[in-house]
């Protein structure tokens, strides 16, 4: 049986086809952090569209459309979601003047001729109220500027919007680009042809949001190592008196279901032993390291302790593939960040093939400044859970397949 992976990996990609006087438009993800003043504080993800983009280039595209999304606007344009904070590091990474569109409505016909090496960015997709509930007419208004669309966009890859899934009912050519091609194969190479053991390494402040995860998982994986508030939950659900943390009391009989079922399919599951606590999480004055079992009366856990960070790096340098998702904690406050940035340091020293998946555990390995020693660090948080959970992202889904051409 084909798994959903395998599914994915057949789509065609960028060298399939021939963009030579072609009309093309590439759905990048530049959803990049940004500081008070608008300045790009990380421009991992512009960095890693520039491929796919200076392909079409080369390759003479008669003009190259480029559409993305940014942050989360409401109701419409919202000055500090406009991409044109964007232009000026595109441009500079790119070498090349980049023409931004402000009102994509007033100029689809100057964006629909064909002008060899033009390079435009549409305004933040997002400020249409037909992206996100995939409207129809603007997912035609968009296939209505170019002869090729690409989809290079893996962090958005979960979603079925209109420039992510809608466009590709209304365009004949549709391919993946060279960062959803690269990120499918770090996964498969996980996954589908691994080298044992495995172990998945989950953290994060909610077991709500990883539970398909967590149950699709154990029949892949041989080791499960929880840290963070998700932790919590566990730890609650083994009778521990977890005082002022924040875990969900709605999920006790869940981490309760889960541990059993790795035991009964043989997974080593691996929970915190002790824990970095503090009663005022807005003024850490009073912070105590204890036992998981002997939090002190109101204060909560806010990362894992030394013995911990022993307990799962001795897990982690024993195994020869690290999938990690979620910080071990706070990591965002210094104070405690040091289980996160330990357990980073401890993957990063191993020989396995690792792979870092979520915006705040990419972060973490910034700041851990081990991004040079993982494997591969993804670009897609929610995409890459429901990777993981064996579903097929809607952004593959449409996509032109290899074998349509055999």
């Amino acid at each position: 049986m084909t798994s959903n992976i395998g599914v994915m990996r057949e789509v065609q990609g960028l060298k399939d086809i021939d963009v030579t006087g072609k009309r093309v438009l590439i759905r990048v993800d530049f959803n990049v952090p940004m500081d008070s003043h608008n300045n790009i504080s990380d421009d991992r993800r512009i960095r890693m569209a520039l491929p796919t983009i200076n392909y079409c280039i080369d390759h003479n595209a008669c003009s190259i459309t480029l559409v993305t999304h940014f942050g989360r606007p409401k109701n419409g344009y919202e000055e500090e979601y406009s991409l044109k904070h964007i232009v000026k590091r595109l441009e500079r990474l790119l070498h090349r003047r980049v023409e931004f569109i402000d009102n994509f409505e007033t100029s689809r016909d100057e964006i629909a001729t064909c002008s060899l090496e033009r390079v435009f960015l549409l305004e933040n997709i997002r400020f249409h109220d037909g992206e996100k509930k995939n409207s129809k007419e603007l997912s035609e208004k968009l296939s209505s500027i170019c002869d090729i669309y690409v989809n290079d966009a893996f962090g958005t890859s979960h979603r079925e919007h209109a420039s992510t899934y809608g466009i590709t009912e209304f365009v004949d050519t549709k391919v993946a680009g060279f960062l959803m091609l690269k990120e499918i194969e770090a996964f498969g190479k996980a996954l589908e042809e691994p080298i044992r053991p495995i172990a998945l390494v989950v953290g994060g402040a909610k077991i709500s949001t990883k539970i398909t995860l967590l149950k699709s998982v154990l029949d892949k994986i041989d080791k499960l190592i929880i840290g963070g508030a998700m932790s919590n939950t566990f730890l609650k659900a083994l009778g521990y008196d977890m005082q002022n943390s924040l875990y969900e009391d709605s999920f006790i009989d869940t981490a309760l279901d889960i541990m059993k079922q790795a035991r009964e399919k043989g997974v080593k599951l691996y929970l915190p032993v002790d824990l970095v606590t503090t009663n005022n999480l807005d003024n850490p004055i009073d912070i105590q390291i204890v036992p998981a079992q002997d939090i002190l009366d109101e204060f909560m856990a806010v990362d894992i302790g030394p013995a911990t960070v022993k307990l799962f790096s001795e897990a982690i340098g024993l195994s020869n593939t690290i999938i990690w998702n979620g910080p071990m904690g706070i990591y965002e406050v210094d104070k405690f960040s040091r289980g996160t940035n330990k357990i980073a340091n401890a993957i990063a020293d191993t020989y396995a093939y690792t792979i870092v998946g979520g915006g705040d555990t990419a972060d973490a390995v910034e700041k851990a400044r081990e991004v040079e020693n993982f494997s591969f660090i993804s670009t897609g948080g929610g995409a890459s859970l429901e990777l993981l959970e064996g579903k097929i992202l809607p952004g593959f889904a449409r996509l032109d397949r290899k074998e349509e051409n055999n």
